[in-house]
C-alpha cells in the first residue's frame, strides 16, 4: 500500500467524508438541531423514509474499507503471509499488515455503525463513537511504528499526518463525555479535512512529484517546505468549511421553509410580546387607579386631619 493508490485512496475518502460531516453540523447549527438525532430524520414519513434513516456514513466506510483490504492484499504479488517458513521463523510484510489493521478498523468502524442505527431497537451512540476512538487509537500506534525506517521529507510528511491523528484522537476522546457539542464536531470535521487532503499531498510528493524530480532527503528547502505545503493546507481547510457554512446559511434562510416559519414566528413573537406588555402595563395602572378611588372616598374628614 506504499504507493501512489494507497495514499490518494484513504486520501479521497476522508475529504469526502469531511465535506459530507461538514454540511451536516452546518445545518445542524444553523438550524439549532440536534447532530445524533437530527429532525429531518423523523419528519420524513413517506415511502422514502426508510432509505433516509439507512447509516450512510457506515455503509461507506464499509465499502471503503473492503475495497481498501482487497487492493492491499492485491498488491503483494508472493501472497501476503506473515512469518518465513526457515528457522527462526522471521516476519513478513510488517507495513502491509499494519495497512489492513488500518482498513479492518475502518471497515469495523462501519458495521458498528449500521448496527447501531438499523439493527438495534435503540441507538447506542457510545458504542458508536467508541469505535471510531479505538480505530484513531490503533490508527496512531500504528503511524508512530510506520515512521521507523522513515527519514527526510518522508518523515516530515508523517510527522505532520501523526500530529494531525493525535489532535483528532483527543477531539474524538472529549466527544465520549459531550457527544452533542457543536465545537467539538466542528474540530472533528476540520481535522478529518486536513488528514485526507494532506495524504493527497503526500501521495504527490512521495510518488508522483508535480515536477517531475524527486524530493531531495538531505536538502532542508525541501523539508521547510513541506511543513510549508501542510500550513497552506490547513488555511484552505478553514477556508472550505467557513464557505460550506455560509452557503450552508445562505441555503436554509432563503429556501428552506421551516426557517422562513422560525423567523416569522420569531419576529411575531417579539412584536406581539411587547405590544402586550404594554398593553398589560396600562390596563395595570388603570386598575390600581380605580381601586384606590373608593378608599379615597371613604376616609373622612377627620382621619384626614
Amino acid at each position: 500500500m506504499g504507493d501512489f493508490i494507497g495514499h490518494i485512496s484513504p486520501g479521497l475518502f476522508l475529504v469526502f467524508y469531511g465535506l459530507y460531516q461538514a454540511v451536516i453540523v452546518s445545518r445542524a447549527v444553523i438550524l439549532n438541531d440536534t447532530l445524533l438525532y437530527p429532525s429531518y430524520l423523523s419528519k420524513n414519513k413517506g415511502k422514502w423514509a426508510r432509505l433516509w434513516k439507512i447509516a450512510h456514513a457506515g455503509w461507506l466506510k464499509v465499502v471503503i474499507g473492503s475495497l481498501l483490504i482487497v487492493y492491499e492484499i492485491s498488491c503483494v504479488k508472493e501472497g501476503l503471509t506473515l512469518m518465513t517458513k526457515g528457522v527462526p521463523p522471521r516476519f513478513m510484510y510488517p507495513k502491509e499488515w499494519q495497512h489492513l489493521t488500518m482498513f479492518f478498523l475502518l471497515t469495523l468502524d462501519g458495521c458498528v455503525e449500521m448496527v447501531s442505527k438499523n439493527v438495534l431497537r435503540q441507538r447506542c451512540v457510545l458504542l458508536e463513537r467508541g469505535a471510531t476512538v479505538l480505530g484513531v487509537y490503533v490508527l496512531l500506534l500504528l503511524l508512530v511504528s510506520h515512521v521507523k525506517e522513515s527519514s527526510g521529507v518522508e518523515l516530515q510528511v508523517h510527522s505532520l499526518l501523526i500530529l494531525v491523528v493525535f489532535l483528532l484522537m483527543l477531539v474524538l476522546t472529549a466527544e465520549l463525555w459531550a457527544p452533542e457539542m457543536f465545537h467539538l464536531w466542528m474540530i472533528e470535521t476540520f481535522l478529518i479535512l486536513i488528514m485526507g487532503s494532506w495524504l493527497i499531498q503526500a501521495a504527490f510528493i512521495l510518488f508522483r512529484p508535480v515536477s517531475g524530480f524527486p524530493w531531495e532527503d538531505d536538502d532542508i528547502s525541501d523539508i521547510m517546505f513541506v511543513t510549508t505545503f501542510f500550513c497552506w493546507h490547513v488555511m484552505i481547510n478553514a477556508l472550505c468549511m467557513l464557505g460550506i457554512y455560509g452557503v450552508s446559511s445562505f441555503w436554509h434562510r432563503c429556501y428552506s421553509p421551516s426557517l422562513r416559519l422560525m423567523g416569522s414566528k420569531e419576529v411575531l413573537y417579539q412584536e406581539s410580546s411587547s405590544g402586550t406588555f404594554y398593553k398589560l402595563l396600562e390596563e395595570a395602572e388603570q386598575q390600581d387607579k380605580d381601586d384606590q378611588a373608593p378608599l379615597l372616598s371613604k376616609i373622612s374628614p377627620c382621619d384626614r386631619a
